[in-house]
């Protein structure tokens, strides 16, 4: 019962804190958030509890772990012994691979197999969450294409755009991950917790949004169609921008880290020297009630809060790095919860990755997404909160 009670005090406390933002509170529809939210904690006991769901997250690890062993071929051929001696470890067996899948994605697309699966899923999604079909269609393209790469099926009709649009679609990319990315997950945290993490955070997109944004898609906006990504190009064309994409990923994250890495390094010496306390300490004693409120046990939740911290002012990967030091220190609930919060790309740097996708293809519009960035990060880690709050309840 206790722990049912903590979920119900998450679920206050996203809300109020999801109100406290909302531009139209009196166009909140309590039944479709409601609604998702049943949705929501049946998938989680689904993936998480059941023997059938753990049977699909199984299957779906192990499809990852084959396809992880044909990029592992692609990066012996090239960087040879230093592979296989565990050299560069992070870089070949975590980065390299994202080309790899991104390639793989690429091919799908242009085979026509994705649109397909986007339509399907996005029409089925727009029954249940109250909102345009574009917007469930987003959904699920942003989590197989990418938060940059997603927004070219929509170029030529971002300037059509609301701006409550705008944020819904802006804020579903920063909600969830892109699946090129995911098998680089897999290789750093449980793939269970990977695999219901995209599930949740899909639900707890649209809950979220339907309180802090509810808008109604008038009739011309909801007939607006994607355009097909690539079109017109053959089969090679397509296939080497896809590995150039996804090798230009691999790239930026390498030196995110690197730059990230070091300023948090740089910055614990100097909160250390002046003031006794590493940086990173302050932040997990101002994230340790939020930890609390997903459901980490609260002797665990400031080396949590840390990591979540770490999570906002830097990105997931480097969190999860965080956590890999601590694995075995913390308990297995208290890593799970942990583990769905950092799957999304809800960080400052998502920020100027969305605004600079959407300004190169619609310079007023990138321009509108940039002057709601902060609300876009602040929406956006709601998401994981409830996400992680949802997955608390039946770990």
């Amino acid at each position: 019962m206790s722990r049912i009670l903590h979920f119900v005090l998450a679920l206050i406390v996203v809300a109020l804190l999801a109100l406290l933002v909302s531009h139209d509170r009196k166009s909140i529809r309590l039944r479709y958030v409601i609604q998702l939210l049943v949705i929501e904690i049946l998938l989680a006991w689904f993936f998480l509890h059941s023997e059938v769901g753990l049977g699909f997250v199984k299957g779906f690890s192990a499809m990852f772990d084959k396809l992880l062993g044909f990029a592992n071929e692609g990066t012996n051929f090239v960087f040879g012994k230093m592979n296989d001696e565990g050299l560069a470890f992070f870089f070949l067996k975590v980065l390299c691979p994202i080309i790899f899948i991104s390639a793989l994605i690429g091919i799908l697309q242009h085979i026509r197999i994705l649109p397909v699966v986007i339509r399907f899923i996005g029409t089925a999604l727009s029954k249940v969450n109250g909102m345009g079909k574009l917007e469930s269609f987003n959904a699920v393209s942003s989590l197989i294409l990418g938060q940059s790469e997603n927004f070219i099926a929509y170029k030529d009709i971002l300037g059509k755009m609301s701006r409550n649009r705008m944020y819904t679609m802006s804020a579903t990319a920063m909600s969830t991950v892109s699946m090129s990315i995911v098998g680089a997950y897999m290789t750093m945290l449980d793939p269970k917790y990977v695999v219901a993490a995209l599930v949740l955070n899909m639900f707890s997109t649209f809950i979220v949004l339907s309180i802090i944004n509810p808008y109604k898609v008038n009739a011309s906006e909801e007939n607006l169609q994607m355009a097909n990504l690539h079109e017109g190009q053959s089969f090679f064309e397509m296939l080497g921008e896809y590995i150039l994409a996804g090798f230009k990923v691999a790239i930026i994250v390498a030196a995110m880290l690197i730059g990230f890495i070091a300023l948090i390094a740089g910055l614990n010496a100097l909160f250390a020297a002046v003031l006794g306390i590493s940086f990173q300490s302050i932040l997990g004693h101002i994230f340790w009630p939020v930890a609390w409120v997903m459901g980490i046990p609260a002797s665990e939740a400031l080396q949590a809060g840390s990591i979540m911290a770490t999570k906002l002012v830097a990105n997931e990967f480097v969190a999860m790095m965080d956590l890999q030091k601590l694995s075995g220190t913390l308990s297995v609930r208290a890593e799970g919860i942990l583990s769905v919060f950092l799957v999304s790309f809800a960080n400052f740097s998502s920020i100027g990755i969305i605004a600079g996708a959407i300004k190169g293809l619609n310079e007023e519009q990138g321009n509108v997404v940039s002057r709601f960035g902060l609300k876009l990060v602040y929406g956006s880690t709601l998401v994981s909160v409830l996400s992680a709050a949802v997955a608390a309840l039946v770990l």
